[in-house]
């Protein structure tokens, strides 16, 4: 197949998945809304057949309101007059909860409200009835029960009552239907949508087919094509490692040269230093011979002749550039011993341990417990997770860092570390932060060359520290990183596997 027809063939593709995936949308939100349209439509005829049922038992109990308010005038048993009082005070309830379900009807509010209004005076006239035969006063209670006011009343709120069932009958009969075809569309939809959805698996199986046939040509070729890339990689690898390797022995054997003529400068430099004094106190004699200067206290031997003020300023500078030469040849003889140390840092084989993190972390503070205090600075461990890893590269690691906070702090204010860690998907975060001096956005990447340092070069170090650091977490599969501002403090943040098994990052990089 030529890569134009690959092309067409993909794009017909991805256009008809676009299309079906379109169409599919627009099923499913047109079954979304007539399933929703027909459940709504279904609360409002439950809706509607509540409020009949509502109104049937306010009429009830209204009823045997009244029945029971006769059966005690004429038979004065105390049964109908608690059987009265008890539908009475059930009547007003049922009437309130039928107002709040007829509330979105403009017909029906002005209804329950007369019902209500009458419903309150007929039912204070059951009681005045009751009382007043409970009084004795039966012929008055007639009197009250024959009132035409009160048929009146009753027969106006059977009435209005009449009304209200009527008005809802009439929605009962509009909502039925409106569910009826919200559910016949919501079930044409669904059928339809279902036939389509046959229809695009009908058609997505075809293209998975033609799609399958044309990746097993594709893996096929690309396996011809591994075949030669693993040869590749194999030897490029392993040319690789041998160079490392041969980088490695290179500069042990570099560092180690260097120090022979560095140990012969530093014996020549302490003889010259022995012999500096013989040779001013001679030149200190000569001088005074020639002046005629020399008196026989001078010339003792246990005594040091006193130099004129050139030959003085000679010493003095002899003396500093003495000086100046053993600090370079201490400071090369240090950075000979770093790069020694990396040396073998990088042949070391790292092995994953269990590891509580806080001990290991506890033991270090304790280690510069004097140091923190000199600086009057707390240091303060928060909760930290476990962690599997190589035990001795985290503790120069954490060493590394807290000692640098330290030595970092700013002058006059009281130094705060903190050291925190959380677990986050399968990786372990750890945070260093300090209130130090610390350091200049621009210098966050320069920090971590080897032999580069920024800021004030007021503290002792080679600049190797945090090269080792990164180049130790990069080893255990993990990455380091920075966040800091001059006068603000430093935050050195480092992720690493919360269970590392050494297979990648025991390779000696």
């Amino acid at each position: 197949m030529t890569t134009e027809a690959a092309r067409r063939r993909a794009f017909f593709q991805i256009t008809l998945l676009s299309l079906a995936f379109l169409v599919l949308v627009v099923i499913a939100v047109a079954s979304f809304y007539w399933l929703q349209k027909a459940r709504e439509d279904s609360a409002w005829v439950a809706h509607t057949l509540e409020v009949q049922n509502q109104i049937s038992l306010a009429q009830l109990q209204m009823r045997r309101a009244e029945s029971a308010e006769r059966g005690y005038v004429l038979l004065r048993q105390e049964d109908f007059a608690q059987e009265c009082i008890e539908a009475s005070e059930q009547v007003l309830p049922l009437l309130d909860k039928l107002k709040g379900l007829v509330a979105d009807n403009s017909v029906q509010r002005p209804l329950i409200d007369e019902v209500l209004q009458r419903s309150e005076s007929r039912l204070g006239l059951f009681k005045r009835v009751i009382d007043l035969a409970r009084q004795d006063r039966t012929d008055d209670a007639r009197a009250l029960i024959r009132d035409s006011g009160g048929r009146e009343s009753m027969a106006r709120i059977r009435d209005m009552m009449d009304q209200m069932r009527t008005e809802e009958e009439r929605l009962f009969r509009y909502r039925t239907s409106e569910a009826d075809r919200s559910q016949s569309l919501a079930t044409i939809v669904t059928t339809i949508g279902s036939a389509v959805v046959l229809l695009l698996a009908g058609m997505s199986i075809f293209l998975v087919r033609t799609s399958a046939k044309a990746r097993d040509v594709a893996e096929a070729q690309l396996r011809e094509n591994n075949l030669n890339l693993e040869s590749t990689v194999e030897t490029r690898t392993a040319d690789l490692r041998e160079a490392n390797e041969e980088i490695q022995r290179f500069a042990y054997i570099v560092s180690h040269d260097l120090r022979s003529p560095l140990v012969n400068i530093m014996g020549f430099t302490s003889e010259l230093e022995e012999l500096r004094g013989d040779i001013f106190r001679r030149i200190a004699t000569l001088s005074r011979e020639v002046a005629d200067k020399q008196n026989a206290q001078n010339a003792d031997s246990d005594g040091e002749a006193e130099l004129e003020a050139p030959d003085k300023q000679l010493s003095e500078d002899f003396t500093e550039a003495l000086g100046f030469i053993k600090s370079s040849i201490g400071k090369m003889d240090r950075l000979i011993s770093a790069i020694l140390n990396l040396t073998r840092e990088g042949r070391r084989e790292f092995q994953p341990v269990p590891i509580d993190t806080r001990e290991l972390i506890e033991n270090i503070v304790s280690t510069v417990a004097h140091q923190a205090a000199e600086a009057e600075a707390q240091i303060r461990i928060e909760p930290l997770p476990e962690i599997v890893s190589d035990r001795l590269a985290l503790e120069q690691i954490f060493s590394n860092l807290i000692d640098n906070a330290l030595k970092y702090l700013r002058h006059g204010v009281p130094g705060d570390i903190t050291i925190r860690g959380r677990q986050k998907l399968g990786f372990v975060i750890f945070e260093i932060a300090d209130n130090g001096r610390g350091i200049d956005p621009k210098d966050h990447q320069r920090i971590f060359d080897l032999f580069r340092r920024a800021g004030t070069q007021d503290r002792p170090g080679q600049g190797i520290g945090l090269a080792h650091v990164r180049a130790l977490v990069r080893r255990l599969g993990g990455t380091m990183s920075v966040s800091s501002a001059l006068g603000q403090g430093s935050t050195f943040t480092i992720t690493l596997p919360a269970r590392w098994s050494g297979a990648k990052g025991n390779s000696r990089v």
